[in-house]
């Protein structure tokens, strides 16, 4: 019959601990009068507490914290740090120690020792002791293997190893929106607006101490987080940056692209890569955390072959009385446009001009300004429809419809007494 041979024992004990800050409590302070049996002795403690500030004894910073009693949580874009020691229990000296700290993830093995050489020898009841550091970038599981080798008095060889596991949090719920605006008429690029919205999905407060916005090389950036007042830049958010826990606050940036690259591109289409936001916060007694997002991408408005937009447009006319508009037009695709243009009128909404007019053509990436005239025989907001554009080249016709709309009232005659 097989027998197992005994576990041996190690010489050596590793203990491994999370460092992290202490938490705060509410403390009732036990206080006496004179005239009770203790007399001034509580309060006299109280006073001679180092921690404590003359005046104010019963706030006594060292009654108000507390020492973590568990792991805790760990949060995306925290620190995780951690104490090992090795000690050596035996009443032999070992040589040859080593140890190996790595931290396992789902995706990757890091080595987080702080050293890779190995100590000559370690005599009882001494100990090794080394601090990790480690900048958390993953969600999930993570397992730290904590591994020692060292080799006995008698030349024997030894290993042994520790695992870990802990879980990683997700701190944060960041979403994005994309809008695109027509605001710089001059360019034939558009501002695009980014809207982050953050929520604080941690059980703790959190002081947002950063929140910007790192642009592509494509892009400028215009944050829009703060208002002037008393010629002073304030806070949309107020004075104080707290983010209580499940709220959630909305960040807006406006986005150019930089004048090299509309000038080589004309219109930026498809997929752009915007840029990625970068936040930093600070949670309980000053630990910062950091997250990065992913490169944000944005699909580009599409505008077909030719694009049409408005330079100039009235917000209000006169009824029955001409009003003139200036429309700028496009070449989006990559062949040269010959192009007509055509002008239908709608039941309120009349074109003044001639209709069929060639406007010759129209090479890539390049535009064209246009002044027409209207009138408008309905009164009320109205829409400008019926613009067609036909490129003789393909015999493509483009039709343009509720280009705009425009705020039509009766015009007022002075009549005299």
């Amino acid at each position: 019959m097989e027998v197992n041979p005994p576990k041996q024992e190690h010489l050596l004990a590793l203990k491994v601990m999370r460092l992290t800050k202490p938490t705060l409590f509410t403390n009732i302070p036990v206080t006496c009068e004179e005239k009770d049996l203790p007399g001034d002795l509580f309060n006299q403690l109280m006073r001679d507490d180092p921690s404590t500030v003359n005046g104010a004894e019963i706030l006594m910073l060292g009654e108000m914290l507390t020492l973590p009693q568990n792991f805790g949580n760990i949060f995306l874009g925290e620190t995780f740090s951690s104490y090992i020691s090795v000690h050596n229990d035996s009443n032999q000296v070992v040589k040859d120690i080593l140890v190996k700290a790595d931290l396992q993830t789902s995706s990757q093995r890091l080595n987080l020792s702080a050293s890779n050489a190995a100590v000559a020898e370690l005599k009882p009841d001494c100990c090794i002791d080394d601090v990790i550091h480690h900048e958390v970038k993953e969600i999930g599981t993570h397992i730290l293997v904590c591994a020692v080798s060292y080799t006995t008095q008698g030349g024997e060889k030894m290993y042994f190893r520790k695992f870990f596991k802990f879980q990683v949090l997700k701190p944060l719920d960041v979403k994005t929106k994309f809008y695109n605006a027509e605001s710089d008429l001059s360019s034939v690029t558009d501002e695009v607006f980014l809207e982050a919205q953050i929520q604080n999905i941690t059980t703790s407060p959190m002081f947002m101490e950063k929140v910007s916005l790192e642009p592509s090389i494509m892009y400028n950036v215009t944050e829009l987080n703060s208002v002037s007042q008393a010629g002073e830049c304030v806070s949309t958010f107020g004075s104080r940056g707290y983010l209580q826990p499940m709220d959630t606050r909305q960040y807006l940036y406006c986005l150019k692209p930089k004048k090299e690259f509309a000038e080589k591109a004309g219109i930026i289409k498809g997929v752009t890569v915007i840029g990625k936001l970068d936040i930093v916060w600070k949670t309980n007694l000053g630990e910062r955390g950091r997250l990065q997002t992913s490169q944000l991408q944005r699909m580009a408005p599409g505008y077909g072959d030719v694009r049409l937009s408005l330079e100039a447009i009235p917000d209000t006319v006169n009824l029955e009385e001409p009003f003139h508009i200036t429309c700028k037009i496009t070449n989006c695709s990559e062949r040269t446009m010959d192009l007509v243009l055509e002008m239908c009128n709608t039941n309120s909404i009349h074109w003044c001009g001639i209709s069929g007019r060639q406007l010759g053509k129209l090479h890539p990436s390049s535009s064209l300004c246009l002044a027409l005239t209207l009138l408008s025989s309905v009164q009320g907001l109205q829409s400008i429809s019926g613009l067609r554009l036909t490129d003789t080249f393909l015999k493509r016709t483009y039709e343009y419809d509720d280009i705009a709309q425009v705020c039509v009232v009766s015009s007022a005659v002075e009549v005299e007494a």
